[in-house]
């Protein structure tokens, strides 16, 4: 979808849209389209008894007098609440508004919108973000993409009071779009084709946007020690691989943040292997992965000035006569050894060698883990919230308010020495797996002990990477949490000031 920024113009094509508040007055772009339609769109304000709802949308067919085809009146409800978050999921209804009416191209009237909070041009880049967002489909095995074709919204036309500093900022926005549709394509890949070796593959090809990135493979990571690794791959066929992506957009001498992935391309659960129901879903386990990779593709694609390192595991669990067991014990990088009980709770020994290798090497100022690591944050959270866990308290608190303002919300969760006891072994120094309850916590706490007292915050996104409940920005796609939270998170508390 092409996207511009322009003012004084008037819809020549295609659809307009103007957008209204609950108090029912005309914004100057509405006004504007009235009079040029003699008072039709009131009349069919009126008539519909439209309220202006957040998201609520109006179509109708413009006047044959008129050189448009449709109108779209937009709610962005009341005035006094529309914020970024509020204007970004508007800009989502807006696109299952124009995707049902076969709006291929649109234009945007908002010259003269005011927004306490929000300048002009801020308002038409967050409604932008989410139509964009909403807007994707994955076709690639699609073999009739003619119906596809039909349901694309082309182009979009922004009428705002200063054009430039639309095309600013939404080069920012452009950017993290981006990269989350990079991480939603990975994940909607199916697991036959999306192997270790193809991720590290993808991720390799960041280094056309000026991306560092190191693979160790299978004999360089017995070398260094990482049998927690190895130990989940040990049943593929598909070897594993640790991918390190590096950006250097501040100075030299600055401690780089550290985001480290799960990214279990397919997770039968090994030999303590899953039920068959939705088992297809676990081709999406390597979702914490998907959202550091996208990270870094926004980093580069607007150039960020900050230090960032992306670390990811790049595993397949599956069960053959060479998997991992059951009562196995493992040495992980660090030299703690680890009894494993569960082959399915696979996520963190892929992790616990990860954050060993990131913490060594980079020494960050802050680390920061995201997985789809437990089905029991789903069970304490659902799909609305991914669970905060970590030592860096002032990060999570800052992380929490970003994730606020732009809905990709996280709940903290306790770190507590009595959930700690729980994966205590009898055999070796940790377990994978603690006691009944609580299992969001006690994985937590296992990745705890391979942080080496670095400041440390663990996502688990396991509820909101995908579900079957249609998401506001994704619809019923994987999500791609975590992009647009990170690259936030960064932009307002750790990029140089330029």
């Amino acid at each position: 979808m092409q996207v511009t920024f322009k003012s004084l113009e008037v819809p020549q094509e295609g659809t307009a849209v103007v957008v209204l508040f609950e108090n029912g007055v005309l914004t100057p772009g509405a006004t504007s389209l009235d009079e040029k339609t003699k008072g039709f769109l009131a009349r069919a304000l009126i008539t519909s008894g439209f309220k202006g709802k957040k998201g609520q949308c109006l179509s109708v067919m413009a006047p044959c007098h008129t050189s448009f085809e449709r109108i779209i009146v937009l709610g962005l409800g009341s005035l006094d609440d529309c914020n970024e978050r509020v204007a970004t999921e508007s800009g989502s209804a807006l696109a299952v508004e124009l995707l049902k009416m076969n709006c291929s191209h649109v234009t945007l009237l908002l010259e003269g919108v005011v927004v306490p909070g929000l300048k002009n041009h801020e308002l038409g880049c967050h409604l932008a973000a989410g139509l964009l967002l909403r807007s994707y489909r994955f076709t690639k095995y699609k073999t009739n993409l003619k119906d596809e074709e039909n349901h694309q919204i082309k182009a979009l036309t922004i009428l705002i009071d200063f054009p430039e500093k639309g095309d600013l900022l939404f080069h920012k926005h452009a950017a993290a779009i981006k990269g989350v549709f990079l991480a939603r394509n990975l994940m909607c890949e199916p697991p036959n084709v999306l192997t270790p070796k193809a991720m590290m593959e993808e991720l390799v090809a960041l280094k056309k946007l000026g991306v560092k990135v190191d693979v160790l493979d299978t004999a360089e990571m017995k070398k260094l020690g990482m049998n927690a690794l190895l130990a989940v791959a040990q049943g593929s066929a598909n070897p594993p691989y640790l991918v390190v992506m590096e950006w250097q957009g501040g100075n030299s001498n600055d401690a780089p943040l550290a985001f480290v992935g799960k990214g279990v391309t397919f997770d039968t659960g090994g030999i303590s292997i899953k039920p068959a129901a939705k088992m297809d879903e676990m081709k999406m386990d390597m979702g914490g992965a998907a959202a550091v990779a996208g990270l870094m593709m926004s980093l580069a694609g607007r150039k960020a000035k900050v230090n960032v390192v992306g670390v990811v595991g790049l595993v397949e669990n599956m069960p053959d006569g060479n998997a991992a067991r059951p009562g196995d014990i493992v040495t992980s990088l660090s030299g703690k050894t680890i009894e494993i009980l569960n082959t399915d709770a696979e996520g963190r020994l892929v992790l616990a060698d990860a954050l060993w290798y990131t913490q060594n090497r980079f020494h960050p100022e802050l680390m920061v883990d995201l997985a789809t690591l437990t089905g029991a944050v789903v069970v304490a959270l659902g799909t609305k919230y991914a669970a905060a866990i970590g030592t860096a308290q002032q990060a999570i608190d800052k992380m929490k308010q970003t994730g606020e303002t732009i809905g990709e919300h996280i709940w903290q969760l306790p770190i507590d020495e009595r959930y700690d006891k729980d994966i205590n072994s009898k055999l070796a120094d940790v377990k994978n797996t603690g006691a009944h309850g609580a299992g969001t916590i006690t994985a937590a706490h296992f990745l705890k002990r391979f942080t080496n007292d670095v400041p440390w915050i663990h996502l688990d996104i396991a509820g909101v990477a995908w579900s079957d409940e249609v998401h506001p920005l994704s619809g019923s796609y994987p999500s791609g949490f975590g992009v647009r939270l990170l690259d936030q998170f960064i932009t307002k508390h750790y990029e140089m000031s330029v």
